[in-house]
């Protein structure tokens, strides 16, 4: 029997999203409490992703799960904010410079206990900032070996939450420590901490020219160490952080029955900018959208699929699917 998906959404989606082009943004920001109750009014959504230091602070965490609780909403993950300060412009958990390594060690201890006074199972990490843009300029050994250090030893300290790494091949930085699935994975392997796993933001595992429904089963095949996913779409050139399914259909059908095919029981949550469309109806299509697909995945269908894909034969495969989406109703 199919296990029913839990949707969520980062809170900051609902807000005034802005580009390099107009850093004001196209929109206002409507007040904390409102766009949590956005949240809320989303059909589906029952969880919310918070940015430590933007959206929760250890001063305001007890007044923002009872926000929370009053709309039913879980807090599903803490985000520390290790990319959008300029103290982090060189690095963060990975800088070279001893001072903001301990700086952003302190960072992710707060999102850490913030997460425990709220609740929360999760501490997502994008190390947005730590990688490197010119050919002998990182210390591609010793970075990297500052980085697995400083995140075996924060979530050693905190062993009741779960770090989930989740990578990107560039942007800000024009290559990433954390690029693709595999090379994640192995530094999560490399902490020797249960705790410590990976997001797949499905945005950036295109622009890496991953096969995302296979990144699942890899990640899931190492003692299930996918521990949190982000939804949007692209067109695999840039992180557009488009709504679901707008570009990626058939590719978002197959993701979908791999994930339950390998047990991931963790939250489908919603990671957008939709600079200029409405916040909540843009998350609320992609929700929607989503929700349509577990709708078509039945026992039945999904029974048809692992047929499909014994025979290898794409024609099939084409088939099945042109079918199942535009035959007359």
């Amino acid at each position: 029997m199919k296990r029913k998906n839990r949707y969520s959404v980062i809170l900051g989606n609902l807000g005034n999203t802005c580009d390099r082009f107009l850093s004001s943004g196209y929109k206002t920001i409507p007040p904390k409490h409102e766009l949590v109750a956005q949240a809320a009014a989303i059909p589906g959504v029952r969880g919310i992703e918070l940015v430590g230091t933007w959206d929760i602070t250890e001063a305001n965490a007890r007044e923002v799960r009872s926000m929370l609780d009053g709309h039913g909403l879980a807090c599903v993950s803490i985000i520390p904010d290790l990319f959008g300060q300029p103290h982090w412009g060189n690095g963060s958990l990975s800088a070279k410079d001893p001072g903001t390594r301990t700086r952003a060690l302190e960072e992710t201890r707060m999102a850490a206990r913030i997460a425990c006074e709220v609740g929360c199972p999760l501490v997502n990490l994008w190390l947005g900032q730590d990688g490197y843009d010119y050919p002998l300029t990182a210390d591609l050994r010793g970075q990297r070996a500052y980085l697995t250090e400083n995140i075996r030893t924060v979530a050693a300290e905190f062993p009741e939450l779960r770090f989930a790494l989740e990578y990107k091949p560039k942007e800000p930085r024009i290559f990433s420590f954390h690029a693709r699935a595999a090379d994640t994975l192995l530094m999560a392997m490399e902490t020797q901490l249960d705790n410590v796993g990976v997001c797949i933001d499905v945005g950036h595992a295109l622009m890496a020219g991953e096969n995302v429904a296979e990144s699942v089963v890899i990640l899931q095949h190492y003692n299930e160490r996918l521990f949190h996913m982000h939804f949007n779409d692209n067109y695999r050139s840039w992180d557009d952080d488009m709504i679901v399914g707008s570009v990626h259909m058939t590719e978002y059908f197959e993701l979908l029955f791999w994930l339950d095919e390998m047990g991931y029981d963790g939250w489908y949550s919603m990671d957008q900018y939709p600079y200029r469309e409405d916040g909540a109806a843009a998350v609320g299509e992609s929700v929607a959208f989503l929700r349509a697909v577990e709708a078509l995945l039945t026992d039945e269908r999904c029974a048809q699929i692992r047929e499909l894909i014994a025979s290898g034969d794409a024609t099939r495969s084409t088939r099945w699917m042109r079918e199942l989406l535009l035959a007359p109703r």
